[in-house]
């Protein structure tokens, strides 16, 4: 057993001595007949879980034997660089229950935490991305050059002291897999629902719906697009960086727009952070920082802090075609005042983003 993977378990031992079985929470498998979409791979609506508790955590898992899993790597995370990969090691609970070790950073390049301290939430939805595509690998047995798309994704913080203090470091992730979907063996779709905890306390919950596609099928579907890397994108003139929440014009991923209302997606292809590696698409981590600069440039003062945010993805988002990123304000019966925040690319729908400043407490 590697140095990592004991850390995390005795952690966990140190903060769970007794596991007591508990029901399993719909982790259900299902194997996939033909090809059409079911409400899973089309996006069908699911809810951020609200009833999550510390105390609640020690009976989430239904076997006493932990088994372990491994060290997260930056093919199993799709992040190369260390400095810009969250998860270190992750065990087995239960057939599609993890608990996966992570360590937030107290300063980053990109995820930077505000000059008052607090932490910056899009840390949530990365580490989701991350620890998904980590364990569709080494536990679902994805292979490397297989193709991840994130349908969905959300997140909620629990606390609004969601500080560096409170916020950085050792954070414990319990990840629940359920509608796990494959066909001819191989994992093709899957919805995970994340519950992050440090020294006892809930901190936030997400979730995803991921899809798998074959490198195989992935070249058919994209075609002339894979060659699209090879291709310079051209830079536009960013906004002012205070508008969009940022300190660096490196870090704006938008554009002033002359002709349409809303702002241009600006793509810098050379961001060590948001592209990493080459892409045939606009990454989605991009798309996530693109709703949360509009809601904060549309926000008088300029000083919104998304609490949560839920976002669909509806097509890939092609590098060389401009993208229109519109922002407005609504309300929510859930959640009162939000921001809705949509990329348009061909005047069609890429992803549609709705995103809360206020941290409520859990029903």
């Amino acid at each position: 057993m590697s140095d990592g993977v004991i850390s995390v378990v005795n952690r966990f031992a140190g903060v769970h001595p007794v596991l007591d079985p508990a029901p399993e929470r719909s982790d259900r498998t299902t194997v996939a007949h033909s090809a059409p979409q079911t409400g899973l791979l089309a996006g069908q609506p699911a809810t951020i879980p609200s009833d999550l508790s510390a105390a609640q955590l020690t009976n989430r898992t239904d076997s006493p034997v932990l088994t372990p899993g491994g060290l997260a790597t930056g093919p199993l995370c799709h992040r190369p660089d260390p400095e810009d990969r969250f998860p270190v090691d992750w065990l087995r609970l239960a057939e599609h229950r993890f608990l996966v070790s992570v360590d937030w950073p107290a300063a980053h390049r990109f995820f930077a935490p505000l000059p008052d301290g607090r932490q910056d939430p899009l840390l949530v939805a990365e580490t989701t991305r991350q620890a998904t595509m980590m364990l569709a690998h080494a536990e679902f047995g994805v292979p490397l050059d297989d193709q991840f798309v994130m349908r969905e994704i959300g997140y909620r913080l629990h606390t609004p002291d969601f500080t560096v203090d409170s916020a950085s470091g050792a954070v414990d992730v319990v990840v629940e897999c359920s509608d796990v979907r494959l066909r001819a063996g191989r994992l093709v779709g899957m919805r995970v629902d994340l519950t992050f905890q440090r020294l006892g306390r809930v901190l936030a919950t997400s979730m995803g719906i991921l899809i798998c596609t074959s490198a195989r099928v992935y070249r058919r579907l994209r075609g002339e697009q894979m060659s699209v890397p090879s291709r310079p994108v051209p830079l536009l003139p960013a906004v002012a960086p205070h508008e969009a929440g940022r300190d660096d014009r490196k870090d704006v991923v938008l554009a002033l727009s002359k002709h349409r209302p809303g702002w241009r997606l600006r793509l810098d292809t050379t961001h060590p952070t948001l592209f990493a590696r080459p892409n045939d698409h606009v990454p989605g981590m991009v798309l996530l920082e693109a709703a949360r600069q509009a809601a904060i440039a549309l926000t008088p003062g300029h000083d919104f802090h998304p609490a949560s945010m839920r976002i669909s993805f509806d097509k890939y988002c092609e590098l060389a075609e401009p993208c229109w990123i519109l922002a407005r304000h609504d309300l929510c019966p859930e959640q009162g005042a939000v921001l809705r925040v949509q990329g348009v690319q061909d005047e069609e729908p890429v992803f549609t983003a709705t995103l809360g400043g206020a941290v409520r407490g859990s029903r």
